[in-house]
């Protein structure tokens, strides 16, 4: 009886032994998936995670259905659910990234996210919301962050893993639809399309090289997405159908981040820029919905009015049920369906849609 109870107690001690490895095996695998130390993400409400949520800002997510199909609930986001730099953070083997207004000691070290709702490459881009984070001020928020993580873990580590690290910036689609479109804003009788284009390139090109002077050398540049098909233009337009208006007044600017990516690259030493073409991804989804398993692609899933794009969704809300057959969730934004394509597209697509080379790839440098 003795010599059956020590095999027993030797049998327990050398199975939670191997429990033991085989957690810390796992630990060190999941490390390794890490390919970069950390996401940095810049942006507009496709990719706002909170950081509008205490602002005096129309502009906010943090209510019901907002968030529907998101683990956490309504946090911020413009969407059911993921976002397209949630699928990206993902991929890249990292958590999800916090918004720059929840950020504080270690979860800061994984990256951040200081995207805000309304926001432009212009400063004034997005005042009719009132409170937004303009991009120049999302770079010095990055600057604080910075100066945060070279005080806890010091100036040589931050110097080493800086340049390592993924910066995405997804910018200018506001500055179409919260400024050049808008009827109280000068700016379209001061510059036509292309000049209009051009002074946002001129802005954007001086911003990534500010961040590029502050450490950060692997840049992933979106373009403007198909806005002439959102619901909410959509809604002003006879049949439904897509603006050609719209979308061709964003082509330029578009051609623009990859002449300006191209530029880059060449004038910037050891900086790789990688445009994303979201426009082209849009286009694709559109034009073959059932090939991604799209039904409807011409109304939002919750929101008023024609398209359920003319107010966007209200507090409590009842969304469409089948959301991961709609292309759009709210008058503006893609559901978390379309989110999760563009991400894996970014990260692991062709140069069809990412040029010169893809999210992946770029970590892997």
């Amino acid at each position: 009886m003795a010599s059956s109870s020590f095999f027993y107690y030797l049998f327990l001690f050398f199975f939670f032994l191997l429990a033991d490895c085989l957690v810390l095996s796992e630990g060190v695998e999941g490390k390794e998936k890490e390919l970069v130390p950390a996401f940095f993400i810049f942006g507009d409400s496709l990719i706002d995670n909170g950081n509008n949520n205490n602002l005096p800002s129309l502009a906010k997510a943090n209510y019901y259905p907002y968030g529907i199909d998101f683990s956490d609930g309504p946090t911020g986001r413009f969407s059911n659910g993921y976002t397209m730099v949630d699928e990206i953070a993902e991929l890249l083997g990292l958590p999800l990234i916090p918004a720059y207004s929840e950020t504080s000691g270690e979860n800061t070290l994984h990256g951040v996210n200081y995207a805000s709702a309304a926001a432009g490459i212009l400063d004034i881009t997005g005042r009719n919301f009132v409170g937004r984070i303009p991009f120049n001020q999302q770079i010095r928020n990055f600057e604080m962050t910075l100066n945060q993580i070279t005080n806890r873990i010091g100036a040589d580590e931050v110097g080493q893993s800086i340049g390592r690290c993924i910066f995405f910036i997804g910018m200018g689609s506001n500055d179409y639809l919260n400024n050049y479109m808008m009827p109280n804003y000068v700016t379209r009788n001061q510059y036509n399309g292309p000049q209009f284009a051009n002074l946002l390139i001129q802005q954007y090109t001086r911003q990534l090289t500010s961040l590029y002077n502050l450490g950060a050398r692997k840049f992933a540049i979106s373009g403007v997405g198909m806005l002439g098909c959102t619901p909410n233009i959509l809604a002003q337009i006879p049949f439904s159908r897509c603006s050609d208006a719209v979308n061709k007044l964003v082509q330029p600017f578009n051609n623009n981040i990859k002449t300006m990516v191209n530029n880059l690259n060449r004038k910037l030493p050891g900086a790789k820029f990688v445009y994303v073409d979201v426009y082209r991804m849009f286009q694709d989804i559109l034009s073959n919905p059932k090939q991604y398993g799209f039904s409807t692609i011409d109304r939002g899933c919750c929101g008023i009015g024609r398209n359920r794009g003319q107010i966007t969704c209200l507090p409590l809300q009842t969304p469409c049920l089948n959301r991961d057959q709609y292309v759009w969730w709210d008058a503006f934004h893609p559901t978390e369906a379309v989110n999760v394509i563009l991400g894996s597209r970014a990260f692991s697509g062709n140069s069809n849609v990412v040029h010169p080379i893809n999210i992946q790839q770029l970590a892997n440098l």
